[in-house]
């Protein structure tokens, strides 16, 4: 008999092993002439050399069907050992799977031309309204890099601009005060990655979630960055942003040009960059609309209800500033006032 040491990379072993380490049993089940034992994410396998063959690729295809869909299943066991393929193959178009196994795909057309963008563009600039999927697809295609191994860490950033509130109304130190602006980025990995995962993958800072102000001074390789609510960024910023881009990464930026908290007098840097890159090759922008909304259906109306009253606010102004026009030109006319010679 010979001894061999699987390590299970990558994954949860929590989830490989099953509750109450229901699917190490039946992998022992399966493979009877073999002793099987299991710590951490290491499995200790003895057997004689046909059947140390078979086990290991069994496990290791086991370990990539967890990496890919986050869950496995007795059946899925059992088809993996047969050499069938799993229900889950079967689904087409798939980015990622979510901790429970769902898949994440895009779910509108041009939620779809954000993932092909991916696939063509370094840089992609996502502009749309609240519940579009920009940023948790962004994610989902960052995971995905992340799983297949064509980048090596994920950076996401927001600014830390205040919705109303000042950041000095909180408790705590300026990491407690800066972690609510961020906790939408947490909220999308957590229903991506296992908690134990993700706890791991961001304490080796494989993960990286940081506020834009900590950029200045980087040069961000070998990942994927997303920066988030986009449209909150003073264009001094998006500058310093887009200017830390290194080898082998890609970047996506979103926002949404409704919801800038910004000071009236100051112009948004998304608005400022979208004017001045356009039209550079290898940059992407992808606008989405109310079309691609996949929140609750009131979502959709809400921003259709308020895109219409920006659109009557805008035309009631701009028939002030005519009748103004009009008022100030029949004064000097009144007066018998010219600019002429």
């Amino acid at each position: 008999m010979i001894e061999k040491h699987i390590i299970l990379e990558d994954i949860d072993p929590v989830v490989f092993y099953g509750v109450n380490n229901s699917h190490l049993q039946m992998l022992k089940s399966l493979f009877p002439q073999c002793r099987i034992m299991a710590r951490d994410n290491v499995i200790r396998v003895l057997c004689d050399e046909e059947e140390m063959a078979k086990i290991e690729e069994s496990i290791e295809n086991m370990r990539l069907h967890v990496l890919k869909y986050n869950s496995i299943s007795d059946e899925d066991i059992l088809d993996i050992i047969k050499g069938h393929q799993t229900k889950a193959d079967a689904v087409k178009d798939v980015i990622v799977y979510n901790i429970s196994g769902r898949p994440i795909k895009s779910r509108s057309a041009n939620q779809q031309k954000l993932v092909d963008a991916f696939d063509k563009s370094d840089m992609i600039f996502a502009v749309g309204p609240a519940g579009t999927g920009k940023t948790y697809l962004s994610i989902a295609l960052a995971v995905k890099a992340l799983k297949e191994k064509s980048a090596k860490k994920i950076i996401l950033s927001r600014p830390a601009v205040e919705a109303g509130e000042k950041l000095g109304f909180l408790p705590g130190d300026m990491k407690d005060k800066i972690d609510p602006y961020l906790q939408p980025l947490y909220d999308a990995l957590e229903d991506m990655i296992p908690a134990a995962r993700l706890q791991d993958m961001m304490d080796k800072h494989i993960i990286q979630i940081a506020p834009l102000a900590f950029m200045r001074g980087r040069t961000l390789s070998d990942a994927i960055v997303i920066l988030d609510e986009a449209q909150n960024t003073t264009p001094a910023q998006i500058r310093m942003f887009l200017t830390r881009m290194g080898w082998n990464s890609k970047m996506i930026i979103t926002g949404d040009m409704t919801q800038i908290d910004l000071p009236r007098d100051q112009k948004s840097g998304l608005k400022e960059a979208l004017e001045i890159l356009s039209n550079i090759p290898d940059i992407a922008v992808v606008d989405l609309n109310q079309k691609d909304i996949v929140r609750h259906k009131l979502v959709t109306n809400i921003v259709n209800a308020y895109e219409a009253y920006d659109k009557q606010r805008a035309e009631s102004r701009a028939e002030g500033r005519r009748r103004m026009s009009r008022e100030e030109h029949m004064t000097i006319v009144d007066t018998g006032i010219t600019t002429e010679n």
